[in-house]
């Protein structure tokens, strides 16, 4: 067979070593189409080529998983016969260059997911990385984005209930739309990726096979460039509608016992679903693309295969039963078509249009020995310095009140309101704790559950120390999870990094995933499902280490449940925790110098579980009237948080400086605070289960009417109306985003 030119081979984005490991593996050089599904299937978005060695390290099983990762979702178990199955997945090129296409194929993408293991979906959440809001094509983005996610999980009838924002410079080039979708399902009923059974039909579901997104996993594993624009036909179309139709179909085809497997047609298409299937049971198949169900004209074998058109499946059924599952499909208006069965000998054998041999490869070649680097991993040189900042150097403002103002206005701490108004987080009935909670919380309906959920991750902690940044991204999870009264169950991440062809970018990654690790274990958080998202990065300049935690908690009794706004005028407020002024890598001291810069604060993970155990005995206890954990803007921008809840109220709580400047005491990002309000009657019993928790705690202050006062040793440091800091807070991401 002819060798294929290096040019062609550098378009696939594979290297000259990698397609000399093809030739051995194939004994022979591959054509055209088996170059593109060696393209797909090592490139880094499908085979974790640079982070797989890495991944190792994570603890992935406890008590309560019932599935880990290598498969389409990680499940959980909460009790009386009934699972979670969750996932997240980073849909991050595909939206920088079309983001409404971009973003609502994502949302599809990790629904399919989700119900392809036999779940329902119940909830969506997502988390956003973009640039300052200080040019036309980043608010361009933006909506784009918003509308993209609320497109496709508004007219699938699942709520998005919570998630989170930030904005930062180092997004400019690169945004990130993480997506996040919770499922529930009867856990004797899960349902998995395989295709086993000699013999078996390989049936071929849902919409027609377009030209649309071909390349898309090799585009996913490239950095942008001048030419990135030229990328928008590798953007994936999406149809919530036929999706909707989809997920139904599957749900009843579940009620069966005619099911071998089934797996979504998600990155690469046709190709991964299919040789991922097989892989995992250690089969082969034929498969006659003559068969598949197209709605183009003239598409050749390259193109059926590696097309990454939505809302389709792929599944093996037992034999014989093949009618079944094509009158379920016809019921719904679907696509249904047998275009393989299952064979041995690990082969994968492909037959164009005219029922000609047109691939024949090794399933294991394909799947399971694809390439495993150990990069070279660097502190980069310009590490110390950025840590280096000494921020006592700054001035202390004179004026307290209006560094709270700009903190409140900045668009990272800001309400999110003017973008979750555009979801429907109220669909279904089940969304208890709605966006801007501390979590979000849906009941199960028929039981007194709750499930609690999050994403969290704040990226400048792990540029600064990545080890300290990865602990901090699952701790802070925890906590907000806790916050609501649930206990922290599992994660799912989606760890997006800069090109890990880079040292320092190894370095980073390397040293957040140990972080990470670390902190999953001490807190029995295994790691159950997500994604590796490399090289973000534009013109050579990649995005801050960002690996986002999805947290899953479980609650009971829904009626224990404690809500993150102040409640109760006159209610004491209890802080749990110590206040250190560490404003390294703060937005206070972004606000004040323009750069992320300092020392990353410390984390206590013993602290942290301590909190965990605390304030489930807390909710237990039905002790407090509500719970908020401090992050972004500090102490004080924690409470202001609290006070803007319906009712809105004030609060006056006096702080000790123990020796700090007024404005690090205020608006440091000490980890481990918790701002509590619990009635008079209970405050003593708080306090006392803090103590038997190792948690130090103080009355700080109590609910008020309307105004916002916070004293340092006595002295007057912040008063205003809470009326003017939530009008601030609520309307400074609106005018931004004009």
């Amino acid at each position: 067979m002819t060798r294929i030119p290096d040019e062609e081979i550098a378009r696939h984005g594979l290297t000259h070593d990698e397609y000399e490991q093809i030739c051995d593996f194939m004994d022979r050089d591959p054509n055209h189409v088996e170059l593109g599904i060696f393209s797909v299937m090592w490139s880094e978005h499908c085979s974790y080529k640079s982070s797989r060695a890495y991944l190792k390290e994570f603890p992935t099983k406890g008590p309560q998983v019932i599935q880990g990762p290598g498969e389409n979702a990680g499940v959980v178990d909460i009790g009386d016969g009934l699972a979670v199955v969750f996932k997240m997945e980073s849909h991050n090129h595909p939206s920088f260059i079309e983001p409404y296409q971009g973003a609502a194929t994502g949302v599809g993408g990790i629904l399919r997911d989700v119900f392809t293991m036999g779940a329902r979906p119940i909830a969506n959440l997502n988390s956003l990385r973009f640039g300052e809001l200080n040019t036309k094509k980043m608010k361009y983005l933006v909506h784009g984005v918003v509308e993209g996610i609320a497109g496709y999980g508004n007219c699938m009838g699942i709520p998005t209930v919570g998630g989170e924002i930030y904005f930062d410079d180092c997004y400019a080039g690169n945004i990130l739309v993480n997506a996040f979708t919770l499922g529930l399902a009867k856990a004797d009923r899960i349902f998995y990726g395989t295709a086993s059974g000699l013999g078996n039909p390989v049936i071929y579901v849902g919409s027609k096979t377009g030209r649309d997104g071909i390349h898309g996993a090799t585009m996913a594993s490239e950095e942008f460039d001048e030419q990135s624009e030229e990328k928008r036909p590798t953007v994936q179309v999406g149809d919530p509608f036929t999706e909707k139709l989809l997920l139904e179909a599957c749900l009843e085809l579940f009620k069966t016992d005619c099911l071998i497997g089934i797996q979504d047609m998600g990155a690469a298409g046709l190709t991964s679903s299919s040789f991922e299937m097989a892989s995992r049971a250690g089969s082969g198949i034929d498969m006659y693309l003559s068969k598949v169900p197209l709605r183009e004209e003239g598409m050749t074998p390259y193109e059926i295969l590696l097309s990454e058109s939505q809302e389709r499946m792929l599944l093996v059924a037992k034999k014989g039963r093949e009618q079944e599952v094509f009158d379920i499909f016809e019921k719904w208006g679907l696509d249904a078509a047998t275009v393989g069965k299952v064979t041995d000998g690990g082969r994968f054998r492909i037959y164009d249009r005219n029922d000609e041999l047109c691939a024949d490869m090794p399933v294991g070649a394909v799947v399971d020995n694809c390439p495993l680097y150990h990069r070279p991993a660097e502190k980069p040189a310009h590490h110390d310095r950025i840590t280096g900042f000494e921020a006592e150097t700054l001035p202390v403002p004179a004026e307290l009140n209006a560094e709270l103002d700009a903190l409140l206005s900045s668009p990272t701490i800001a309400s999110k309101r003017p973008v979750y108004t555009v979801y429907d987080h109220m669909v279904r009935n089940n969304t208890v704790f709605r966006p801007g909670s501390s979590a979000a919380l849906v009941r199960v309906k028929g039981t007194s559950k709750g499930i609690a959920m999050t994403t969290d991750c704040n990226a400048r902690y792990c540029y600064l120390d990545p080890d300290t940044g990865g602990k901090i991204a699952v701790a802070e999870a925890a906590r907000n999870i806790a916050a609501t009264g649930a206990k922290p169950l599992a994660i799912t991440d989606c760890l997006n990094y800069g090109n890990p062809e880079k040292p320092e970018i190894m370095w980073q990654f390397s040293e957040s995933v140990k972080g990470m690790s670390a902190a999953c274990r001490k807190l029995d958080t295994p790691v159950v499902s997500g994604n590796v998202s490399f090289y973000n990065e534009t013109m050579g300049v990649g995005i801050f280490p960002t690996p986002t935690i999805g947290m899953v908690g479980l609650i009971e009794n829904i009626e224990n449940r404690i809500p993150s706004h102040f409640q109760h005028r006159g209610d004491n407020i209890i802080l749990v925790g110590t206040l250190t002024g560490e404003v390294g890598g703060s937005e206070y001291l972004k606000l004040r110098t323009g750069k992320i810069q300092g020392k990353c604060p410390k984390i206590d993970l013993n602290e942290t579980k301590a909190i965990i155990g605390f304030m489930g005995e807390c909710a237990g206890k039905q002790l407090l009237s509500s719970a908020n954990d401090a992050s972004e803007g500090g102490i004080a921008v924690a409470l202001a948080e609290c006070c803007f809840g319906e009712p809105e109220t004030g609060c006056q709580v006096d702080l000790e400086s123990n020796g700090m400047r007024p404005d690090f005491l205020l608006f440091c990002e000490s980890q481990n605070i918790m701002v509590l309000s619990c009635p008079p009657e209970t405050a003593e019993s708080v306090l006392k289960l803090a103590e038997a928790h190792g948690l130090a705690a103080t009355t700080a202050g109590a609910v008020t009417e309307t105004s916002f006062e916070i004293t340092v040793d006595g002295d007057t440091a912040i008063s205003q109306s809470t009326g003017k800091l939530k009008e601030i807070w609520d309307t400074a991401l609106e005018a931004q985003l004009r």
